[in-house]
C-alpha cells in the first residue's frame, strides 16, 4: 500500500505542472561514462571502446528509475584529429520513458610537458514518451486521465576537459543546453552543469610495463541550478586482475563496487548502493552492472623503401 501511494502521489506532483527532466542519470561507475557527462573527454584514451551499463535504482519501489546505457567511443587520431563517440541512453521512471541518442566529438590540444586540453560538443535527440497503465475506478475511459503520448526534440552538450600527464584529469561541462521542450507530454529537459575530476596513485611500478597496483579517486558534482549533488568514488586496482572500492553520494547513499578483468582490456563490474535518503524504509538499495571492452589498434606498419637514392 505504501509503495502504491508513493507512486501515485509522485506522479500527480510531477504532472500538476510542466514536467522538468530529473537531474542527469546517477551511475556509481560514472568513471566509465565521462563521455555523456562531458563530450570533451571523448576518445582521449587510446583505442576503441564499448561500454554497457544497467542500473536498477531503489529496488522494491514500483516505478523507480530503471536505466540502460550503451557507449561507443574511439580515438581517431590515426585517421583524423580528435575523438568520436556514440551514446544511447534509456531511462524509465514511472509512466515516463526517455531515450537519448548523442553523437560526440572532441578536439584535444597538446600542451607540451603538461597534458591535453580538449574541447567537445555533443549533438543528438531526446525522445520522451508517456504511457500510464490506468485502471479507472468506474469507467474504462476517463477523460481526466492523461492519455498515451510522446515527442522528440534536439539536444546539445558541450564541455572542456583536461587530461594531465601525471595521471589526473578534470573537466567542466553542461548538458541539455537546448533545454528540449516536448510539448506533447509537457516535458522540458533541465540544463545540468558538471564538474568531474580524478587522480590515480601508483603504489608500485612493475618492470614488465604493466599498470601494477593502483588507487584511483574520482569526484563528480552536478547541479540543475535548483538542486546540487556530489559523489566520490575510491577504488583499489590490482594488476589489471580486479578492483574493489566504495562510493559516497551526498544525501543519497553509500555503496560498494567490485570488478574483474577476465581477459586483457575487458571489465565486468558490479555495485550495490544502500539508500540513505527518505526512501530508505522502502528501498532495498540500487544495483548496477557494467561491461566494458577496449580494443587497441595494432601499431602502424613501418614503410621501408629500397630506392637506390634512399639507401
Amino acid at each position: 500500500m505504501r509503495k502504491s501511494i508513493f507512486t501515485i502521489s509522485t506522479f500527480f506532483a510531477l504532472t500538476s505542472c510542466v514536467v522538468y527532466g530529473q537531474q542527469e542519470k546517477l551511475l556509481t561507475h560514472f568513471i566509465y561514462d565521462k563521455m555523456t557527462i562531458n563530450p570533451a573527454s571523448t576518445g582521449l584514451d587510446q583505442g576503441f571502446s564499448a561500454t554497457m551499463v544497467y542500473r536498477d535504482q531503489w529496488e522494491n519501489i514500483h516505478g523507480a528509475p530503471n536505466s540502460m546505457l550503451l557507449n561507443l567511443e574511439a580515438n581517431m587520431n590515426r585517421f583524423m584529429p580528435g575523438g568520436l563517440g556514440l551514446s544511447f541512453y534509456h531511462d524509465a521512471i514511472g509512466p515516463i520513458k526517455q531515450n537519448n541518442l548523442l553523437l560526440n566529438y572532441s578536439l584535444p590540444i597538446r600542451i607540451e610537458g603538461a597534458g591535453f586540453l580538449a574541447v567537445g560538443v555533443g549533438v543528438g535527440m531526446v525522445n520522451v514518451g508517456f504511457d500510464a497503465d490506468w485502471v479507472p475506478p468506474q469507467t474504462l475511459v476517463d477523460p481526466l486521465l492523461p492519455a498515451k503520448n510522446g515527442g522528440t526534440n534536439v539536444d546539445f552538450n558541450a564541455g572542456l576537459f583536461w587530461k594531465g600527464d601525471q595521471s589526473y584529469y578534470a573537466g567542466v561541462s553542461a548538458t541539455h543546453l537546448s533545454q528540449a521542450d516536448i510539448t506533447n507530454v509537457n516535458y522540458k529537459n533541465a540544463r545540468n552543469l558538471f564538474f568531474i575530476a580524478g587522480k590515480t596513485f601508483h603504489l608500485n611500478k612493475p618492470e614488465d610495463g604493466t599498470l601494477g597496483k593502483r588507487v584511483d579517486a574520482q569526484m563528480l558534482m552536478r547541479s540543475d541550478m535548483v538542486k546540487f549533488s556530489s559523489e566520490l568514488n575510491l577504488r583499489y586496482l590490482h594488476n589489471m586482475l580486479f578492483y574493489a572500492g566504495f562510493t559516497y553520494r551526498i544525501s543519497d547513499g553509500v555503496g560498494a563496487m567490485v570488478g574483474y578483468h577476465p581477459v586483457p582490456k575487458m571489465t565486468i563490474g558490479y555495485s550495490y548502493d544502500l539508500t540513505l535518503n527518505k526512501l530508505r524504509d522502502l528501498s532495498q538499495g540500487s544495483h548496477e552492472i557494467v561491461m566494458r571492452y577496449v580494443y587497441l589498434l595494432p601499431p602502424a606498419p613501418v614503410q621501408k623503401s629500397k630506392h637506390p637514392r634512399w639507401l
